[in-house]
């Protein structure tokens, strides 16, 4: 939390009223106006603690009218009420007065943004440009000069577009961008370094027009408003011009590049007439306005949005307090108002992570109001961002924000209330003590004894003595770091640490070497100081003794932390052996680490913050789960404060805040999610997670940690009239209030530190030291997971209070195991039960809840319930702690299904309470409001019949008018019934009123069942058969229907009724007919309708009812008694309907019956009444009847023709050799093929393949079939003779005597692979051998003829008189081929004498056959021959020739 010293401004004597004041945008300086009487003023320059500059005072007899720093160099402008403007530089006091050029008040001064232009402007209207050089000191007369019209109202510059990006330039310099290069040689324009100073501006008169004047001097005319123009704000963002004027009218303009203004919007800005107005623009176009009331307004002008912030009576505002000035800090993003009561108000801009910037007025967050004297009037942020000045009209008030100081030790804590004032409160003695201190107080440090205080320039030294302070010492010194350890100070210098009396005397010096640094942090813990210094070395010193001495060698931790900045904050534990660290990054952010150095081992662990782990190689816990629950706990934060125990070595605690949010000021934790995390730390298990929880609402920051206790500050809300106020906090607090001022006076003051025990310690505060000792060993040990050792330092307590206490502490440790056994030495059964119980669920976070409930720490069960998410036990605890609320949001958005239950059981509360009200309305919520909302208006029936006619719901009326008919109010009733559309009700009570033709007609409108059910009771009651069955029958109670028709004889309506009605009273019909004789055609009918079909049939055969018995036999299927079937089979054929007996008979499985009946008959049978005689499942035939019956059916689909059905009949009666006739029967080749390769029998190969060698066998596919079926079949004899038959149609065909020799040679092999059986293989082997010896010779023969025709010859001679030579070479083809060579070669005599041979050979073939027709021509032609053969002969040569029909190859 912070606060503000106030510095008083050490004014002249001369100086009445100030009137004007103004910071410097980049020095903390000051500038005051101030009038004094009876006439003229002066103006001073203050420095940030109210330190008057003497050489900086001007003084005139006129009064000063406006201030203007220059924007970098301390060079003031300042306008006086008679024209008159001067520089004044600080520090030095030089003046320059500017030439005369204004004889009237000055209205107006303005720099542009880097200050080498100066804008003036006075009451008449004059305005004029001055020029400025680098140093601040003006360049000869006024460049510019203009008068207007009126006076001069205001005055902005218009920003400069951005310069040219160097770095960027650069880079596409040496990537070759010529551009680039262009721009840096002296080719292109001249390069701008960066923003240009824009030295356009625009000014405003109080006529109301705006005017605006170039870099060049030109004014022109940009727009012209009704009245005076109060302020103007340009919004670089989006180029637009505010305009704001006295009467509050405000307007936004866009400025066109020819300097036309085009208007965005105009609106009225609310004020209070009479009022001065203060106006401020802040970032992203934020008006902000005080009008003298209780409220300041705001104008979001980017998402046209306004509203107000008021002042809170709650926190120290008065009712009817003003605000009369504002001031808007960017920076800090603070608004400050000051009001007429001499307070200052401010508002924080809070960013919740789960909220952006257009959540407006949910942002601002009031702070703890400032009080200064008087009715403050101006107040304005300095350029050091915690400088805020104000003036309260007497006199300036210099605010400067520092952070409260608060120190913890020994029992003793002190809390900075005022910039002078301290809280002190002692534990151990229980005396609460207030100290006013005559400095500014800037640190404390408190021990047993004493309270040193201390402003950066002054130490005092106070000693406690009972209820009283007294000045022990007080001496001068900047040391901005004290700290003390019994009698001593330590106090820092430039590379040393002084160690003094509480009089200041130095009694010893720890000197810091160059490379070490200064210091600047300074903690003591028991007898160790630690010392960090400013180059991030820390040293640990040993205070035991007289002298301070070393305890361990400089650590320069920038070796061992990466990117480290410089330190924040270093503390050691009790026993000097650890020293934690927090430090900040090279980037200037908070590190989220904590680290530890170990002096002994010399080395620095960590425990990251953000990831909720430590360093690596430090050991867990075995319990992962646990350790995922503990990361969870405290990831994704960074810590802020850190502290040790002051007993305990091994304990650490420090504050974490979410990373998003650990930059921002210490007064910004009061709104985010501030938690507390302890830790154990040891040599031997590391870093161990002890415990962790959010700090209370009412609490502001940790202090100290001294086991059982954590010490916090309390948050102050408001002080009124020196009583302060605080936040409630549920924590124990200090003993009461015994304050007593330093000077003996009563103060009242608040207790400002608030006591929390430690988790472990809860309900043992006052424990002993043993007590205490053997706790905190448990609590170690229970977190290492040593559970022997945990349960060894326990195991002599025997109190109640400390086992349930160390149960509390398995809860946070999630160790039922050992929470088992606290229950057992507590004695506490229900709870043992309870946990028992809640092991049947499977989440075990839902078994720690459940003894968390049990110990009454509610808020734990509901963190874990959240945490497994198990939302339906969750809104149970919720119920049964009575927090409904809750239970209702969490039974909306996570557990819907007992949303309604849950609604239910709120009503119950609530009626239990008495809340008639709320309970009704979450009885309809529950949906149980027709039943319960009676129940509980039962006893206000007016309330209920109100309530009823609400609601207009059917079941409400219903039940209200079945109160009303048990009051007998027969006609209200009816009414209600007839809302409530229950058309039974209004028929029973018709009948009972006796009108009985109205129940009629209801119950014939209305078509209710029920209704006319007991309207149908009331006639039969009545006697009134007919309208009796009528109405049951409309009411679909045809039972009772039959019943009356079968007890008076309604013989015709029965049948209807009977089918209409369910088989029993089918039944019970037919069987009424069967016996009374009548009607036997509807018995069999009813019969066969109610499912009793032989019953059907056994009456239609006994009383010959063919026509019945013919509906009946249509529904017979293979579930009816096969004796049945058999016997309508015989009626049918006798009746010549013999496919429907066959139906029949193959129902009652008489399949040979059946198929003798399509025999004789002559039906035809289809596949699937084929399918339906073969079933495979039937039980009724053995397996060769079965398989003569599938013969039997495939013959007559012989004889039908249909031979693939019947192939399929001899397959499945196992007769595959038919099937296969039966197939080469339909001719059908792919059957064929397919069958024999899916049978694999030889038999089946061999038929197949002769089948196929009746085909065109030359297709390539069919021989390779028949090549493969011969194969498969083992038939190499019949492979041969196919292979032989191919060569002769080679030879016969094609002429072609190598194919057929290849072909003959396959032959020979597939022969030689055949059994000799029947002796005859050597004999058709030696004639395949001869005939493949000839082939090859006449093949030899063709081959040699071109080259050796003389041996060609001689061989084709020999072939000749071969005998049998036509066996194997065809004679004609052996004549051809000579006749062909000689014809060739001229020797026709010769050919002709071939010729003749062959036709004496082959007197009775045609030649033509085998001599080519060419050669015959040829021959005709030269010997003249003439050749008669067959049909076709050669005639003389002047006949016509006839073609020949002759197949020539």
């Amino acid at each position: 939390m912070a606060v503000y010293f106030d510095h008083r401004v050490e004014t002249p004597e001369n100086s009445e009223e100030p009137s004007l004041l103004m910071w410097h945008s980049a020095l903390s300086i000051l500038a005051v106006a101030s009038r004094h009487s009876p006439i003229g003023g002066n103006v001073d320059i203050y420095l940030q603690q109210g330190e008057h500059v003497e050489n900086c005072h001007i003084e005139r007899p006129h009064q000063p009218t406006t201030l203007c720093w220059h924007p970098i160099k301390p060079v003031l402008a300042l306008g006086w009420e008679n024209g008159e403007v001067v520089l004044l530089v600080h520090p030095s006091g030089d003046q320059t007065v500017l030439p005369s050029t204004h004889t009237a008040h000055i209205t107006l001064l303005e720099w542009s943004s880097s200050g080498s232009r100066l804008v003036t402007g006075d009451q008449t209207g004059t305005l004029a440009v001055w020029k400025v050089d680098a140093r601040g000191r003006l360049q000869g007369n006024h460049q510019v000069k203009h008068a207007y019209s009126s006076s001069l109202t205001c005055c902005i510059f218009k920003p400069a577009s951005p310069g040219d990006d160097v770095k960027m330039l650069a880079r596409a310099s040496v990537s070759g961008d010529e551009n680039a290069l262009d721009m840096f040689s002296w080719k292109g324009a001249p390069l701008k370094m960066g923003p240009q100073e824009g030295l356009t501006f625009y000014v405003s008169t109080a006529d109301g027009k705006v005017y605006g004047v170039d870099e060049h001097g030109k004014t022109s005319t940009l727009l012209s408003m009704d009245s005076a123009i109060k302020k103007m704000f340009f919004l670089a963002t989006r180029e637009v011009l505010t305009v704001i004027t006295d009467t509050m009218m405000l307007s936004q303009y866009t400025l066109g590049p020819e300097g036309v203004a085009q208007e965005l919007q105009k609106f009225k800005l609310s004020s209070k007439s009479g009022q001065n107005i203060d106006t401020v623009c802040a970032q992203n176009g934020l008006i902000i306005t005080a009008t003298g009331e209780q409220v300041i307004r705001l104008w979001d002008l980017e998402r046209n949005e306004n509203y107000a912030l008021s002042l809170d009576e709650s926190l120290g505002f008065e009712r009817g307090e003003m605000i009369n000035c504002v001031s808007y800090c960017t920076g800090k993003e603070i608004l400050a108002a000051g009001t007429s009561h001499g307070r200052i108000a401010m508002w924080k801009m809070v960013l919740h992570p789960d909220r952006d910037r257009g959540d407006t007025k949910a942002q601002w967050k009031l702070q703890t109001p400032t009080e200064i004297e008087g009715n403050v009037s101006q107040l304005q942020w300095g350029s050091n961002l915690n400088l805020l000045a104000a003036n309260n009209t007497n006199t300036v008030v210099i605010l400067h924000e520092h952070v409260m100081s608060a120190h913890c030790s020994q029992q003793v804590a002190a809390v900075q209330l005022t910039p002078t004032q301290l809280s002190i409160t002692q534990f151990h003695t229980g005396l609460h003590l207030a100290l006013q201190s005559e400095m500014h107080i800037k640190g404390v440090c408190v021990t047993k004894d004493s309270a040193t205080v201390w402003s950066g320039k002054q130490v005092t030294v106070f000693e406690m003595s009972g209820p009283a302070l007294h000045n022990k010492g007080s001496f001068p010194c900047d040391s901005h770091v004290v700290t003390v350890h019994g009698e001593n100070l330590y106090t820092v210098e430039p590379n040393r640490v002084q160690i003094r009396t509480p009089q200041g005397t130095v009694k010893q010096l720890l000197t810091f070497s160059k490379a070490e640094g200064n210091p600047v942090l300074l903690s003591v813990c028991q007898s160790y100081l630690v010392v960090g210094t400013d180059t991030s070395h820390i040293r640990v010193f040993d205070l035991t003794r007289r002298d301070a001495k070393a305890h361990c060698n400089a650590k320069n931790l920038a070796d061992q932390i990466p990117s480290l900045g410089a330190l924040r904050s270093v503390k050691c534990n009790s026993n000097g052996s650890q020293v934690s660290i927090l430090v900040t990054q090279v980037n200037g952010r908070p590190d989220q680490k904590v680290y530890f150095y170990d002096i002994e081992m010399d080395t620095l662990t960590h425990f990251d913050f953000f990831t909720g782990r430590p360093s690596s190689g430090i050991s867990h816990s075995d319990d992962s789960e646990r350790q995922q629950f503990q990361e969870n706990e405290v990831s994704g934060r960074c810590p802020v404060s850190h502290f040790w125990d002051e007993s305990e070595p091994r304990l650490f605690v420090c504050e974490t805040v979410p990373v998003s949010s650990e930059t921002s000021s210490s007064g910004y934790w009061d709104t985010v999610d501030v938690s507390v995390v302890t830790l154990f730390c040891t040599q031997e298990h590391g870093l161990l997670l002890q415990d962790s929880f959010a700090k209370p609402a009412g609490l502001q920051a940790l202090l100290a940690l001294d086991v059982p206790y954590y010490y916090f500050s309390c948050k102050l809300l408001f002080r009124r009239g020196g009583v302060f106020q605080l936040d409630e906090v549920s924590a124990t607090s200090a003993p009461a209030n015994h304050s007593q001022s330093s000077r003996g006076s009563v103060a009242l003051f608040p207790q400002m530190v608030s006591r929390r025990a430690l988790r472990d310690f809860e309900g043992l505060e006052n424990c002993d030291k043993s007590t205490r000792d053997a706790m905190l060993n448990f609590s170690f040990y229970l977190t290492v997971g040593h559970m022997d050792e945990a349960f060894k330092s326990i195991k002599l307590i025997k109190s109640k209070a400390v086992w349930e206490n160390m149960a509390r502490m398995c809860v946070k440790t999630r160790r039922l195991d050992v929470a088992q056994v606290c229950l057992g030495n507590m004695g506490n059964a229900r709870a043992a039960k309870a946990l028992k119980e809640a092991k049947a669920e499977p989440e075990p976070e839902a078994h720690i809840a459940a003894l968390a409930i049990q110990l009454g720490m509610l808020e734990d069960a509901e963190k874990l319930y959240k945490g497994c998410q198990r939302y339906d036990l969750l809104n149970n605890l919720y119920q049964a702690s009575g927090q409904y609320e809750k239970a209702l949001e969490i039974a909306e958005t996570h557990d819907r299904i007992h949303l309604r239950a849950t609604y239910y059981n709120h009503a119950r509360y609530q009626e239990s309470l008495g809340d008639k009200s709320t309970a009704l309305a979450n009885y309809e919520k529950s949906d149980t409001h027709r039943v319960e909302v009676p129940r509980m208006l039962q006893d206000d029936p007016l309330s209920l019949e109100i309530y009823v006619n609400r609601m207009k719901d059917k079941k409400l009326y219903k039940w209200w008018a079945q109160y009303l008919e048990s009051q007998s109010e027969m006609d209200s009733a009816l009414d209600l019934y007839k809302s409530a559309q229950d058309y039974f009700s209004m028929v029973r009570v018709h009948c009972y009123m006796g009108n009985v033709q109205k129940a009629s007609d209801i119950a014939i409108d209305t078509g209710d069942r029920a209704a006319s059910y007991h309207l149908a009771r009331h006639y039969e009651g009545h006697d009134d058969i007919k309208q009796a069955v009528h109405f049951y029958t409309r009411a679909q109670a045809y039972n009772n229907a039959i019943r009356l028709c079968k007890e008076n004889g309604l013989d015709d309506q029965l049948m209807n009724l009977a089918l209409l009605s369910n088989p029993e009273d089918m039944m019970e019909a037919a069987c009424y007919y069967e016996e009374k004789g009548i009607h036997l055609d509807r018995a069999v009918s009813l019969y066969h309708k109610a499912g009793y079909v032989s019953k059907a049939l056994e009456v239609a055969f006994a009383t010959q009812q063919f026509a019945a018995l013919q509906m009946v036999a249509e529904d017979l299927n293979e579930n009816s008694d096969p004796a049945l079937l058999a016997r309508c089979s015989e009626f049918f054929i006798q009746h010549s309907q013999y496919k429907r007996a066959v139906e029949l008979l193959i129902a009652a499985k008489k399949y040979p019956q059946a198929l003798e009946v399509c025999v004789n008959e002559n039906l035809t049978i289809t596949e699937e009444l084929a399918e339906k005689m073969t079933v495979t499942d039937s039980k009724e035939l053995s397996e060769e009847a079965h398989k003569e019956l599938l013969e039997r059916i495939a013959e007559c689909f012989v004889r039908q023709g249909n031979y693939h059905l019947a192939s399929k009949k001899f397959t499945q009666a196992g007769n595959k050799l038919k099937a296969m006739r039966t197939l080469l029967k339909s001719g059908d080749t792919k059957r064929i093929i397919r069958f024999a390769n899916f049978c694999r029998q030889k038999e089946l190969y061999v038929m197949a393949a002769n089948y196929l060698q009746s085909v065109d066998w030359e297709n390539p596919e069919i021989l390779k079939t028949i090549i493969s079926f011969y194969t498969k079949g083992d038939a190499p004899h019949l492979l041969a003779g196919f292979y032989e038959t191919c060569a002769q149609v080679e030879i016969d065909d094609y002429r072609s005597y190598e194919k057929a020799l290849d072909t003959l040679s396959e032959a020979v092999k597939c022969l030689s692979k055949a059994r000799n059986a029947d002796g005859q293989q050597e004999a058709k082997m030696a004639e395949l051998q001869r005939k493949i010896t000839l082939i090859k010779q006449f093949v030899h023969a063709r081959r040699l003829m071109p080259d050796d025709a003389d041996e060609a010859l001689r061989i084709c001679g020999v072939l000749l008189e071969e005998p049998k030579l036509d066996t194997a070479v065809r004679v004609g083809d052996v004549f051809s081929f000579l006749i062909d060579h000689h014809c060739q070669h001229g020797n026709f005599k010769a050919a002709y004498s071939k010729l003749e041979d062959l036709q004496k050979l082959m007197s009775s073939q045609n030649i033509t056959y085998y001599v080519k027709q060419a050669n015959l021509d040829v021959l005709h032609k030269q010997m003249g021959f003439t050749m008669d053969s067959g049909d076709h002969k050669y005639h003389d040569k002047e006949e016509d020739e006839v073609e020949e029909d002759l197949s020539m190859p």
